[in-house]
C-alpha cells in the first residue's frame, strides 16, 4: 500500500453497506455475479472448500453470507453444516427463503448480526469462511479477532477478498473505494499480518489479481450486452450508467495492477 493511502479509511458505517444491499445495487450484483455474489462463483467456492478441508463433519460459519448462495452450495456438495451471518435484513430474509425452497434448513441456518460483535459462543465452529465481503468491514482486525474467538482450537479460517495491490493517488483511492462503499481495502501482506496478530498461523496466501482483472472485464461485458436493457427498464438509465462508469474505473485499476483479489488459509494456534 502506498504511503498516500496507508492507514486511511473512508467514513462508511455498517448502515451504508446495509442501504446498498437493501436496494437495487444488491440486485445488480446478483445479476452480474449470480447468487453467490463473489468473483468466480461456485468454482471458486469449491477451491476454497478443498483448501479448508470441508467435510460432512465440518461446521462452517460464513461471515457476510448475503443471499446464502455459498452456504447452500457447501451443504449440498459436502454435506456440512453452515451458519450464515449477515447484517442486512433483506439479504437475511431472502437467504432463509431460498434455503427453505431448497429443503436445506436441516444443514443451513442464518443469524442476523454484526461481524464485529458475533452472536456466537467461543469455539463454536470448525471453519470460519468469507468470500469477497470483508472489504466492507471497517475494522478488519476486530473481525479476525472475533473469528479467532468463535473457531475451535486448531480450526481454520479460509477467505477471499478484494485488495489493494499497487500504488495509487489519493483521488483514485477515494474514487475506487467510494464506488464500492468500502472503508478501505487491505493488502495481501496486510491480511497476513492481521491474521498473525489475532492468533492464526498462515498456511497459504495467494494473489488472484490476474483472474480478478479478467472477471472485471467479463462482468462489464455482461452489463453492456445481456443486462443493459433489463436494468434500464427496471431501474432507469442512471443506475446503468453509474454501474458502467464504476466498472470502467475498476477495470482500469485492475489492468494497471492497482487493485485485485487474494485468498488466505490460516489455522488457529
Amino acid at each position: 500500500m502506498s504511503e498516500i493511502t496507508k492507514g486511511k479509511k473512508l467514513d462508511f458505517k455498517l448502515k451504508d453497506v446495509q442501504e446498498v444491499y437493501e436496494g437495487p445495487v444488491g440486485v445488480l450484483w446478483e445479476m452480474l455475479m449470480g447468487e453467490q455474489i463473489h468473483v468466480g462463483g461456485p468454482v471458486e467456492t469449491d477451491i476454497l472448500a478443498e483448501k479448508a478441508n470441508i467435510t460432512n463433519q465440518t461446521h462452517v460459519l460464513d461471515i457476510c453470507s448475503a443471499l446464502g448462495g455459498p452456504a447452500r452450495h457447501l451443504a449440498k456438495k459436502f454435506g456440512c453444516r453452515v451458519t450464515g451471518l449477515d447484517a442486512t435484513k433483506k439479504m437475511f430474509d431472502e437467504a432463509i427463503k431460498r434455503t427453505e425452497q431448497e429443503n436445506l434448513t436441516q444443514l443451513v441456518s442464518y443469524e442476523l448480526g454484526d461481524s464485529l460483535k458475533m452472536p456466537f459462543e467461543q469455539g463454536a465452529f470448525d471453519v470460519v469462511w468469507g468470500q469477497d465481503a470483508w472489504c466492507y468491514v471497517i475494522d478488519k482486525k476486530k473481525l479476525l479477532s472475533e473469528a479467532a474467538r468463535v473457531i475451535k482450537p486448531g480450526g481454520t479460517i479460509a477467505f477471499t477478498d478484494w485488495i489493494q495491490v499497487g500504488n495509487m493517488s489519493q483521488e483514485e483511492w477515494e474514487a475506487l473505494n467510494k464506488f464500492m462503499v468500502f472503508p478501505y481495502m487491505e493488502t495481501l501482506d496486510g491480511y497476513e499480518k492481521l491474521l498473525e496478530e489475532t492468533g492464526f498461523e498462515v498456511i497459504e496466501k495467494e494473489d488472484l489479481s490476474d483472474d480478478f482483472a479478467r472477471h472485471c472485464h467479463f462482468y462489464q461485458d455482461r452489463l453492456r450486452n445481456e443486462l443493459k436493457n433489463v436494468i434500464i427498464e427496471q431501474y432507469g438509465s442512471e443506475l446503468f450508467e453509474a454501474a458502467d462508469s464504476g466498472l470502467d474505473m475498476w477495470i482500469a485499476a485492475a489492468d494497471q495492477k492497482k487493485v485485485g483479489r487474494g485468498r488466505w488459509i490460516a489455522r488457529k494456534k
